[in-house]
C-alpha cells in the first residue's frame, strides 16, 4: 500500500516510540498528526517532521472520552479522515511491586495504558467502519506477553489487557476491512525507562532497541496489501530473546 497522503494519528506522539513512528510515516509522505497530554512536548516535537515541514498537533488526555472525541473531530477537520491510528501513549511508575504499589497509581497506569487505548480505538472505528478500511497499531510491550518483574505489576497487567483489546478488535473488525496489529517491543531506549527504580546507564541504553527500529516494523506492516493481516509482531534486542 502506498502511504503517500494517508492520514495518520499518533497518540502518544510527542516522544519515544510514538515520535519515531510519526517521523517514519512523514518520510513516506503521509499526513501525520500528533497527540499527547503535554502541550509543551508537542510543541517541541512538531518541528521534527523533516523536509522543512511540521506536524499538526493537539493536546489530549486520552482517559477523557470527551477530549478524545474532540481530537478525532479536529483531525477530520484539519488533517483529513483517519486511515491509520497508532496507539503509543503509555506510562509506568517507580513503585511497581505488589508490596509497594499505591492503588491510585495502579489505577492511573490502567486508565492511560488500557482505557485510553480503548477510547482512541473506539473513536477511530467510528470513522473507519463506514469506509471499510483502516489500520490500528497498538504499541504494547513484551510485558504484555510475559509478566516481568522489571516492568512491574501495573504495567504488565495493563499491557496484557491492552493486548487482549487489540486482539479482540482485530477478530471483530478484520472482516470489515479494518486491521489491528499489536506490536510487542522488548527493552527500548525511551524516556519511560527513566521511571525504573534504577534507570539504566548510557551503555545499557545503547544495547536496547531504538524507536526507529519499531518504526521500521510499523511502516512495513502499513505497506502490506489488504489481503495480509499481521495480528502481532514481537521485536526484541538480542539480550531479551524469547522462545
Amino acid at each position: 500500500m502506498d502511504l503517500n497522503g494517508k492520514v495518520v494519528l499518533v497518540a502518544g506522539g510527542a516522544g519515544g516510540i510514538g515520535l519515531g513512528i510519526a517521523k517514519a510515516f512523514a518520510a513516506e509522505g503521509s499526513r501525520v498528526a500528533l497527540s499527547d497530554v503535554s502541550k509543551e512536548a508537542l510543541e517541541s516535537a512538531a518541528g521534527t517532521a523533516g523536509g522543512g515541514g511540521s506536524f499538526p498537533w493537539r493536546p489530549c488526555d486520552i482517559t477523557d472520552r470527551g477530549q478524545v472525541s474532540q481530537l478525532f473531530q479536529w483531525l477530520d477537520d484539519e488533517v483529513g479522515s483517519i486511515d491509520i491510528l497508532v496507539n503509543s501513549a503509555g506510562i509506568n511508575v517507580g513503585k511497581r511491586m505488589m508490596s509497594d504499589i499505591d492503588p491510585a497509581e495502579f489505577d492511573r497506569v490502567m486508565d492511560i495504558n488500557t482505557t485510553g487505548t480503548f477510547n482512541c480505538i473506539a473513536s477511530a472505528l467510528e470513522v473507519m467502519r463506514p469506509k471499510r478500511s483502516g489500520l490500528i497499531v497498538n504499541i504494547v510491550s513484551l510485558a504484555g506477553k510475559r509478566a516481568m518483574l522489571l516492568a512491574g505489576l501495573p504495567y504488565c497487567v495493563s499491557k496484557f489487557a491492552t493486548a487482549a483489546l487489540g486482539t479482540f478488535v482485530n477478530l471483530e473488525e478484520c472482516g470489515n476491512g479494518i486491521k489491528v496489529t499489536n506490536v510487542y517491543p522488548g527493552e527500548t531506549n525511551t524516556p519511560i525507562v527513566d521511571k525504573r527504580p534504577s534507570p539504566p546507564p548510557p551503555e545499557r541504553r545503547a544495547q536496547m532497541l531504538q524507536p526507529e527500529d519499531i518504526a521500521a516494523c510499523v511502516i512495513a506492516i502499513a505497506k502490506l496489501p489488504p489481503r495480509a493481516v499481521v495480528p502481532e509482531l514481537v521485536i526484541t534486542p538480542p539480550h531479551m530473546m524469547v522462545g
